[in-house]
């Protein structure tokens, strides 16, 4: 057998069985998931989530006030709440959702969404193919990944949409010395300094 690592993907030899968000959703109402549980459905995955550490933390810190701050009426910004596709159910550390957080008695789902957000270091690989992915498939309209490895933020536009191998067709990526336009539904809210977000 092969032994299990927190954090290292283990391909499993025996055929197992891949769950659908309605089933994930039922596990959650029966108390079999809770908010305790480090799990988060991808692709029909049940996928660990990776521990926090300081730089991440100040990293989503400083970009939920920021966004916050620029956020005009009629939009707000969540963190590490679910959001919800049709194989997935995501929890990115932001996200720009239209509306009020009272007006969902479900998850919010792609076309609620002007912005979702992951900030990464030991997810770095994860969060540029599988969310990625999952994000492009739904149709994600901008997708940005806070790199903490190398002092940047890519900014994924132009999703695929649900084809065979999802993706974004436009990557920018801004350094230190930039300023990330902060866009909703192609309109410009403000900009974004690298260096005010990164720690």
């Amino acid at each position: 057998p092969v032994p299990f690592v927190p954090g290292v993907p283990v391909l499993p030899t025996e055929p197992i069985w891949r769950m659908s968000v309605e089933r994930y959703h039922e596990m959650i109402k029966a108390g079999i998931l809770t908010e305790d549980d480090p799990a988060e459905l991808l692709e029909g995955w049940l996928v660990e989530k990776m521990p926090k550490y300081s730089p991440h933390r100040k990293a989503n810190r400083r970009m939920r006030l920021i966004l916050e701050r620029l956020a005009p009426a009629g939009w707000f910004v969540d963190a590490q709440e679910p959001i919800t596709t049709a194989d997935s159910e995501p929890e990115p550390d932001l996200a720009v959702i239209r509306g009020d957080s009272e007006d969902y008695t479900n998850h919010p789902g792609p076309q609620d969404l002007a912005l979702v957000v992951e900030v990464s270091a030991a997810t770095l690989q994860r969060d540029r193919t599988l969310k990625q992915r999952i994000y492009a498939r739904a149709g994600v309209l901008v997708y940005w990944i806070v790199n903490l490895i190398d002092g940047q933020i890519e900014v994924y536009t132009d999703p695929t949409g649900p084809e065979e191998k999802p993706s974004y067709r436009q990557r920018s990526d801004y350094g230190p010395a930039d300023e990330v336009p902060f866009l909703i539904e192609g309109r410009e809210i403000g900009r974004i300094a690298v260096r005010d977000v990164l720690p």
